[in-house]
């Protein structure tokens, strides 16, 4: 084994032996070397201070190193639609292993071509042409460049709040300063208006706009759901306009709000839609822009001036192809609108019984948003909800708000029990509101 030698130190190599307990050995020095060797930071976080290390996953639970189980309610931040590890994902990229894993970019690449179909026959409208990618960011990048290059025009106007990514095309479009101005000066012709504001995004449109881009609910801005008829305003604004509307629908879509896609709710087409998170199944990553063929005609030129080495690989493709197949054949759009109605109806009573610790819940489908009064209450919440076996986790612009997004398979039993453990967390803050809220609760369930 090579040495490697500075000034008096050697480093070694590390290595495993990959045999059937390779997954213990590694999970336990998961805290040295995340702290020595991704960020120190690990060492604060709540998992690596209690030293769970993820083990195993399987539906809707997660288990750490020491066989504690979670029921997953965070669901990898909107990954996990399908549910950890689901059986025909798994099975379908098990089964790709033994035929292509990486395409070699020279020949035709059968299951980037299938996916593509595939994409073209559930999308909302016209959409038909799809490139696909390795994240949201990088589906963002491209709808962006996209736009820019079909309109020959350069601004893009976004809304605050906005969570598009974290590269430098999809951060000058994000509306949050914290995650901004550390990296200014970003790219130039970016707006920035209120969002569920018409008027706002009416007057900042200008000759030079090219597109406005959207999240359907804004997920890191703290599932914040506009006011009904909002996105087919800016709809008919943007057709009237000439700009292009591209929807980030990269958390949103694949089943989350209780539609394949959030935009169907109120029967919006965009130019161009963002996907990725969810559209991997939980097992491979993969995003993906997608438009028609009129705006897609200005990429025939040179197809080779937006690519990537990765993107519509085999294996992702295939995972993403039976994600489709199963979020069909399971009806799971629909099942997140009726579990997410059960969720947010249960939620609502807790709101309405601990009104000193909770201020408001919201949300579509299973994309739920739970906000406390303070960040203080939400930081106890969270904490004391990972102890007693749920995960949660804050809204990255919002920090008095948790998101609830777990997998759509979700069952009534598992979300009672979320509730029950979220309840006895606020009778141990304090003491519930009026017994007039109890009653309209009996009455109500009888």
């Amino acid at each position: 084994m090579a040495l490697y030698r500075k000034e008096d130190s050697v480093k070694r190599f590390p290595k495993v032996a990959r045999g059937s307990d390779h997954y213990e050995v590694i999970a336990g020095q998961a805290l040295e070397n995340s702290i020595e060797h991704l960020n120190h930071a690990y060492g604060q976080k709540l998992c690596g201070a209690e030293g769970a290390v993820e083990f195993r996953d399987e539906g809707v639970y997660t288990y750490d190193n020491h066989g504690k189980q979670y029921l997953d309610c965070l669901g990898g931040y909107g990954i996990f639609n399908v549910g950890h590890r689901h059986p025909r994902v798994i099975e379908a990229v098990k089964a790709q292993l033994d035929q292509v894993c990486l395409h070699s970019q020279d020949l035709l690449n059968p299951w980037a071509a299938h996916l593509a179909k595939q994409l073209a026959s559930i999308a909302p409208g016209d959409l038909k042409y799809s490139f696909f990618c390795n994240s949201g960011t990088e589906a963002v990048e491209g709808a962006l460049k996209l736009a820019r290059l079909y309109t020959g025009k350069s601004e893009i106007i976004s809304t605050r709040n906005s969570y598009h990514g974290v590269s430098m095309g999809a951060l000058s479009a994000t509306g949050r300063d914290c995650f901004r101005k550390p990296f200014e000066a970003l790219l130039n012709g970016f707006v920035h208006v209120p969002f569920g504001d018409i008027d706002a995004m009416e007057e900042a449109i200008g000759k030079n706009t090219a597109a406005v881009i959207l999240e359907p609910i804004q997920g890191e801005g703290g599932i914040n759901v506009p006011a009904a008829g909002y996105l087919r305003k800016v709809r008919q604004l943007t057709k009237k306009k000439g700009v292009l509307l591209i929807l980030d629908e990269v958390q949103t879509g694949m089943g989350r709000t209780g539609r394949m896609f959030a935009c169907e709710h109120e029967g919006v087409v965009p130019d161009i839609l963002c996907l990725a998170k969810a559209l991997g199944g939980g097992v491979m990553p993969i995003g993906c822009f997608m438009s028609t063929s009129k705006i897609w005609k200005v990429l025939e030129p040179n197809p080779s001036i937006h690519n990537s080495t990765f993107g519509g690989n085999p294996l992702a493709c295939t995972a993403a192809s039976a994600c489709i197949e199963v979020l069909i054949d399971e009806h799971l759009p629909a099942r997140s609108a009726v579990m997410g109605n059960v969720f947010m109806r249960e939620l609502r009573y807790l709101c309405e019984r601990y009104p000193k610790h909770i201020a408001d819940v919201r949300g579509r489908g299973l994309l739920i948003g739970l906000e406390f009064q303070t960040k203080e209450i939400r930081e106890r919440v969270q904490v004391d909800l990972f102890h007693r076996g749920v995960l949660v986790a804050a809204t990255m612009n919002s920090n008095r708000t948790v998101r609830i997004e777990p997998p759509l398979i979700i069952t009534e039993a598992q979300i009672r029990f979320m509730i029950q453990t979220l309840e006895s967390i606020l009778i141990d803050m304090g003491e519930p509101e009026p017994e007039v809220v109890t009653k309209k609760r009996k009455k109500r369930s009888k």
